[in-house]
């Protein structure tokens, strides 16, 4: 038994009908006897202290899941019991079912070393269609936007929105006020001293009478507006002298 070089190498099967020579032998845990391939198992040598290590698994034909049958209990039993709970044929496919290329007409089954993953579209291909012209690939993805930042971009542009109206509505509203403070109220021209019934009279007159050289220099001014009673004032001085005068001298609102 053996070779020269290695006499040890190699024991026949212990059992007693067969008597093989391994050259790579299983040694049973539970006996300490050496077995060839066909007679590994504990019931193919019927190893008399198996007990309860004896494991036999057996696929499902529905599920292709294993089903362990238990020692000294009724194989069927073990059956029915995996039927009744636990079996789903739903996933036979899944586990039978061996993924392809998805290209048509191919029909290259995808494995582990054939496998190439397309950096654009995301979508696994055999070697042969691993290039974007191959699959005719449609391209990166475009991020899909998501709800909840829809509606934050929406909400900040409508507040934004909001706050720009309410604070030109504010400034007409203290124009219109300072035109119509009342009736004896004129606006004088800083330059000609011609006396006008409103701002915008104003300033469209010295758009028309005193722009030089083509250009449009309309006339800057600030107009202060008296937290009382809404009347407008061009020079603060005469603000505080209508607060001390018509207000008692508060300009609190």
């Amino acid at each position: 038994m053996g070779t020269p070089e290695f006499p040890d190498l190699g024991r026949h099967c212990s059992v007693q009908h067969c008597k093989q020579i391994d050259f790579l032998p299983f040694t049973c845990d539970r006996c300490d006897l050496s077995y060839c391939l066909e007679h590994r198992s504990y019931i193919k040598h019927q190893c008399s202290k198996a007990g309860n290590n004896d494991v036999t698994v057996v696929i499902c034909p529905l599920c292709a899941k294993g089903v362990r049958l238990i020692p000294n209990e009724d194989p069927n039993i073990s059956w029915e019991n995996h039927v009744n709970t636990e079996c789903d044929p739903s996933n036979y496919d899944k586990v039978t079912k061996k993924k392809k290329c998805p290209v048509r007409r191919c029909k290259e089954v995808l494995t582990f070393s054939n496998t190439i993953k397309c950096k654009d579209c995301s979508v696994d291909h055999c070697l042969k269609h691993r290039f974007g012209l191959d699959h005719d690939c449609p391209g990166p993805k475009k991020p899909a936007t998501t709800s909840s930042s829809f509606w934050a971009t929406s909400l900040l542009n409508v507040a934004s929105s909001f706050r720009e109206n309410r604070q030109v509505a504010r400034d007409g509203a203290g124009l219109r006020r300072s035109s119509s403070g009342s009736a004896g109220q004129m606006e004088e021209c800083p330059q000609c001293r011609v006396n006008f019934s409103s701002v915008t009279a104003l300033v469209e007159h010295v758009k028309k009478v005193h722009e030089r050289n083509s250009q449009s220099r309309v006339l800057k001014m600030s107009i202060d507006v008296c937290p009382k009673c809404g009347r407008g004032f061009r020079d603060p001085v005469s603000l505080v002298e209508h607060v001390e005068k018509d207000h008692g001298g508060t300009s609190k609102a």
